[in-house]
């Protein structure tokens, strides 16, 4: 089995650390990706890290996932709520899911409260801000066996 995670993110996390830093902060995407690159690191695992604004991208990335990956996090953004392609991608991957989310999106509008994705996820996390990502790395290493 891999040693690799991957850690998907959906649209818009690219502007992490300029858009809404109210509701997201202000650590970039590149500087969450450098913390899970060395949280994985201290576990013995490694991160394939992608960002897409395209829904597509990111169905492909899922489905790469299923030969190259142990486990899955996954920001869905956006597509959390309207993506029924990648709710039948994440199903036809065997591993642990993390659906992993910024903010606490049950604390926000109404419009973010119904998530397709969880309804395939091993593990939903949320409202830790940046750092959620490195919780997940250590969540995930301890479903895949690492810890």
């Amino acid at each position: 089995m891999s040693e690799t995670i991957f850690v998907l993110n959906g649209p818009n996390l690219n502007l992490l650390g300029e858009r809404e830093p109210a509701i997201y902060g202000t650590t970039t995407l590149s500087d969450i990706r450098k913390a899970c690159e060395t949280r994985a690191a201290d576990l013995g695992l490694s991160v394939d890290f992608r960002q897409t604004n395209f829904e597509g991208e990111l169905v492909e990335a899922v489905h790469e996932a299923r030969k190259n990956a142990c486990g899955i996090i996954i920001n869905p953004a956006g597509y959390t709520f309207t993506s029924i392609a990648l709710l039948d991608a994440l199903k036809a991957f065997d591993g642990p899911k993390i659906e992993l989310h910024i903010s606490n999106v049950h604390a926000r509008e109404s419009i973010y409260h119904n998530s397709l994705v969880s309804r395939t996820a091993t593990a939903v996390m949320m409202g830790f801000g940046a750092v959620g990502y490195e919780l997940a790395i250590q969540a995930m290493a301890g479903m895949v066996g690492s810890v």
